[in-house]
């Protein structure tokens, strides 16, 4: 899927550049920038993100790439903005209903296992409202944790921590950052739900006998495991 995902990108750069080179040549006469063309920062990494393996939120994705084509047809006269906001709770409503209903379907099994790990004991509250926090666990037993980054960082280094057989982190970004550092004998199982943000996994696990479940939500923030 990652291949996919170059694949899409690159699709875009080259579509792009074409559409540039033939302006310059006055073979077509295209406006690049016409009325909500700024949607397409929001379309266009949505949609790409529906394809990336990586990423396990699709939600987050499909929420955004409905917002940003209505935003488009909005800036194209297509739809009236006050029908939108008459429609807006109906949709909200509609979606939550559907949710709902096929839950089960956006439901993950390290969702599942995060909350069974969880019910066993509470975890540590880590906590970044409009500030930063570094937390090291060196030499102590890791088992849960619940980070909150709100407009600030949060950095967990458990590169030393004693992790016996699984480990469970729920990590919230809102416009925020959260980074999360991990011993390289831990095997490290995400659930993303990025909205306008990002979660990203770049550690390298050299035993599979130790895991640490990762729910993580991106809201105009990022959260990142290394």
């Amino acid at each position: 899927m990652e291949k996919v995902n170059r694949i899409l990108w690159g699709l875009v750069f080259i579509v792009l550049g074409v559409i540039v080179a033939l302006n310059a040549l006055d073979i077509i006469d295209f406006n690049i920038f016409f009325n909500g063309w700024w949607t397409l920062l929001i379309i266009i990494p949505c949609f790409i993100g529906l394809f990336d393996s990586s990423n396990e939120g699709k939600i987050g994705n499909i929420v955004g790439l409905i917002i940003g084509i209505v935003l488009l047809l909005l800036c194209q006269g297509w739809l009236r903005f006050d029908l939108v906001i008459k429609l807006f709770i109906p949709a909200i409503l509609v979606f939550v209903g559907i949710y709902l209903i096929f839950g089960n379907l956006f439901r993950n099994k390290i969702v599942d296992k995060v909350n069974e790990i969880k019910s066993k004991g509470n975890g540590e509250a880590i906590t970044a409202t409009f500030s930063e926090q570094f937390v090291a666990k060196s030499g102590e037993e890791f088992k849960n944790a619940n980070i909150d980054a709100i407009f600030g960082s949060v950095v967990l280094d458990l590169t030393d921590a004693k992790i016996k057989d699984e480990a469970v982190i729920t990590a919230s970004a809102i416009f925020g950052g959260i980074d999360i550092i991990v011993p390289k004998d831990v095997e490290v199982k995400i659930k993303s739900t990025p909205i306008f943000g990002g979660v990203s996994n770049k550690s390298k696990s050299n035993n599979t006998k130790k895991v640490i479940y990762i729910d993580a939500l991106a809201l105009f923030g990022s959260v990142e495991v290394k």
